[in-house]
């Protein structure tokens, strides 16, 4: 291996072990509490040699969320090619996989998802256009269940996508931060709070473009 390849995999591996002191530091003390010096302290480097990697504090987290999402999305959470019978089966496994990632990436997922003090992604929009592209995807598979009949004729796709996104999402988040009742079982509640979402908007359940116009607009705010 040559000088170059070393000094590039060593960089690779300060910039790793700060993004990992940085994402335990973010999820067990709130983004707003955490410095850059604390993360230096936590990996025993200076402020300035961790600046000489990462800009801000905000360009830390822009990193862990873009992971956090590219992890999200490899782990199945993008649309497949339908399959024969139930046109309800990809939209179950779409939003299941939320859920599974919630499971085996919690840090991130609360990184990502329940601390309300991290930036906007909207200030770092360019680096994450394959998030909207992914949602873009994921409502146009809900349309063509739509389509087929599985959804009402006039049900609005991204009132459902954010209907079940919601659902899954409380059932995770129930998890992580430890609200479960003692015994009860996470993954059983999730299934059935999935179930029960689809059940009522296959009954209708007042999905408008009233709603829908709601949701977009919400999804703006949050970017």
């Amino acid at each position: 291996m040559g000088l170059k390849e070393r000094q590039e995999r060593d960089r690779e591996a300060v910039s790793r072990s700060i993004l990992d002191a940085a994402r335990e530091l973010f999820v067990t003390h709130g983004y707003q509490e955490v410095s850059i010096r604390k993360i230096a302290e936590r990996i025993e480097y200076s402020p300035a040699a961790i600046y000489s990697y990462f800009p801000s504090k905000d360009d830390i987290f822009f990193a862990l969320a873009e992971e956090g999402f590219r992890l999200l999305f490899s782990y199945g959470a993008s649309p497949r090619p339908a399959a024969a019978g139930d046109p309800l089966d990809a939209i179950r496994a779409m939003f299941w996989r939320y859920y599974e990632f919630s499971k085996e990436h919690p840090e991130y997922f609360a990184l990502m998802f329940l601390d309300r003090s991290v930036p906007r992604i909207s200030k770092n929009w360019n680096r994450f256009v394959f998030v909207g592209e992914m949602r873009h995807e994921m409502v146009v598979r809900i349309q063509q269940a739509i389509d087929s009949g599985a959804f009402p004729a006039g049900t609005e796709p991204s009132a459902v996508f954010r209907i079940l996104l919601t659902s899954l999402h409380g059932a995770a988040t129930m998890q992580i931060c430890n609200r479960l009742a003692e015994g009860e079982n996470a993954d059983a509640l999730a299934r059935l709070t999935l179930e029960t979402a689809l059940t009522g908007l296959r009954g209708g359940a007042g999905i408008t473009t009233e709603l829908s116009f709601e949701c977009s607009h919400s999804e703006e705010r949050q970017s």
